[in-house]
């Protein structure tokens, strides 16, 4: 089971802060990553995602995966039109507890001059993880993905490259 949580922060700075202390949580063992990244919204409403290599893409199909949520998650909502394969797979996602209230949650996270960091990890100390993270704040969202979800999703995927 994966967990994904994402963290919303007013400003750039606290949230570099705690995604590097993410990084140390990885270090120390405290959580299992399977993909990381910081995302900020620059004032005309730009998305920058930052993510460490040495991370995401730890398996080809579970970095795939992570960058598929990161897509969702930050570029795609309100689209339209999507092809019918990205379509379909957009569907299982709906299905998997990423649904559309989901969605505009993060949406409404990660508004103009806010940043987020968003976390996928496969292990986490709940108890340690919320200590270390408690002094820079920050609005939590998060959902899980089961095992069998998580193969689901990747093997869509891989049939849809």
């Amino acid at each position: 089971m994966s967990e994904l949580i994402i963290i919303g922060y007013e400003g750039p700075q606290t949230a570099r802060q705690a995604y590097e202390q993410v990084q140390r949580l990885q270090d120390d063992f405290v959580v299992e990553l399977r993909g990381l990244a910081i995302v900020d919204v620059d004032a005309d409403g730009k998305t920058h995602v930052d993510t460490p290599q040495r991370i995401v893409g730890t398996s080809a199909a579970g970095g795939a995966l992570f960058g598929l949520l990161l897509g969702l998650l930050f570029f795609v909502p309100g689209m339209v039109l999507l092809g019918g394969a990205m379509g379909a797979l957009m569907g299982k996602f709906n299905q998997k507890g990423i649904d559309a209230e989901f969605r505009n949650r993060v949406e409404h996270l990660v508004e103009p001059g806010h940043s987020a960091i968003v976390i996928m990890a496969s292990k986490i100390t709940e108890d340690k993880f919320a200590k270390a993270l408690q002094p820079f704040g920050g609005t939590i969202l998060k959902t899980s993905l089961s095992e069998s979800d998580e193969k689901e999703l990747a093997e869509d995927l891989a049939e849809q490259s």
